[in-house]
């Protein structure tokens, strides 16, 4: 027997291994199965305002956002926590406090200042601030007529007696302020105080790159013409034939450009003018129904409201400006829902328009109806609209903001 026992013995061990490699394979296959399990998407939320509105933002097609996750995770954060203190000094019958009006290609920066005391974010007490409103309107002084001279100086007294006042300025030489603009001329007027422009948060209309604009520290605002002429357009793919349109005046180099190269295609509806009221009622505001990409050349500014009227009335955008930060681009990816071209590109802009597939429109026209809601104002504001957005690029900066 003890000349068997080592051949029993190995006997014996064999089937201990095979069940220990029969365990480990098994244990691999559920840590495989979990894994895949756990890639599969979340259910998309249902977000609704007053139940008679459409669900936003929908995470579950394919997204608009660079992280449609992260979008919602930080916004419902936001809407939790975010505050904003107001500096309750200036006359609101002069250039401080209150919006100019609600109307006009400026109507984003008084819309600002409206919304701003509406909503849940405001805080009267300045310990529980993360960031601070500096409430002095560009956009009323330019309509009392005050020139840019004596802008620069009214500004500067303004910030100067705040910054005297109380201390909430020195404690980041005012890295936790910002101020909103519309008007390029308010962009200027800021430029007697040094520590504002470099250090402080300028919400303004015209982010150029080239003009001292700070990408990732400030914000641009969209400018957007309210109220819009006519209703929302969007899933009309079928009666867009014209291939492009533009229409306006030729302020800039690219808009010169854009018209001496195609104003006399017989695809391209470019137009040297604005379209006159005589021929029709609406025939600017109707020709966006009818064309499948708008052309959005910069004009005095790299920006223009022609992207959000664009936006609006369901044509799909083709921005055709350097330098331009666009709005919300943090948030939300330009390319899903519009054409982004350099100005160079212009003398092919008809082969890259004609290069999209039908297919590839219609992906790029849906995507745009999702975005639509991101590029209105309302009074009071809503969910999502672009108050809320411009609130969440505010609530991304103050993160970066120590003291």
């Amino acid at each position: 027997m003890a000349g068997r026992l080592p051949g029993a013995a190995a006997a014996a061990a064999a089937p201990l291994p095979r069940a220990l490699l029969l365990l480990a394979v098994l244990a691999l296959f559920s840590l495989t199965f979990l894994s895949l399990r756990s890639l599969r998407p979340a259910a998309a939320p249902s977000l609704a305002i007053d139940g008679s509105r459409r669900s936003i933002p929908s995470f579950a097609r394919p997204s608009v956002y660079h992280s449609a996750e992260a979008f919602a995770a930080g916004y419902a954060e936001m809407e939790r926590s975010f505050k904003v203190y107001i500096y309750p000094d200036g006359d609101p019958k002069t250039f401080y406090q209150t919006p100019r009006k609600l109307t006009g290609k400026y109507a984003s920066e008084g819309y600002f200042f409206q919304n701003i005391r509406e909503s849940r974010f405001r805080t009267d007490d300045p310990d529980k601030a993360h960031l601070f409103f500096v409430p002095i309107s560009p956009h009323k002084m330019r309509g009392k007529g005050t020139s840019y001279e004596n802008m620069t100086i009214i500004v500067k007294d303004y910030v100067e007696g705040l910054m005297n006042k109380y201390p909430y300025w020195n404690r980041t030489l005012g890295a936790d302020h910002f101020f909103v603009t519309c008007h390029d001329v308010g962009v200027r007027a800021f430029e007697g105080l040094p520590f504002m422009v470099k250090n402080s948060i300028r919400v303004v209309c015209s982010p150029s790159y080239n003009v001292a604009f700070i990408p990732h520290k400030d914000i641009a605002l969209p400018q957007v013409l309210q109220p819009f002429a006519l209703p929302e357009g969007g899933n009309d793919v079928e009666n867009r034939t014209i291939l492009g349109f533009w229409a306006g005046h030729r302020n800039s180099k690219i808009r010169v450009i854009l018209a001496r190269v195609w104003e006399n295609d017989t695809e391209l509806a470019i137009s040297n003018n604005r379209i006159s009221r005589a021929i029709g009622e609406l025939v600017y505001q109707k020709q966006f129904y009818r064309t499948k990409f708008c052309i959005c050349p910069g004009g005095s500014q790299v920006n223009s409201a022609r992207i959000s009227d664009s936006i609006h009335y369901g044509c799909v955008p083709v921005i055709l400006s350097d330098y331009y930060d666009l709005p919300f681009n943090d948030i939300l990816d330009w390319r899903k829902f519009a054409v982004v071209l350099k100005e160079r590109d212009v003398y092919q802009l008809k082969r890259i328009l004609k290069s999209i597939s039908q297919e590839e429109f219609v992906e790029l026209h849906k995507s745009l109806v999702q975005v639509q809601k991101h590029f209105v104002w309302h009074s009071p504001p809503l969910p999502y609209d672009a108050f809320h957005m411009v609130m969440y690029e505010l609530w991304l900066r103050h993160h970066v903001i120590k003291y």
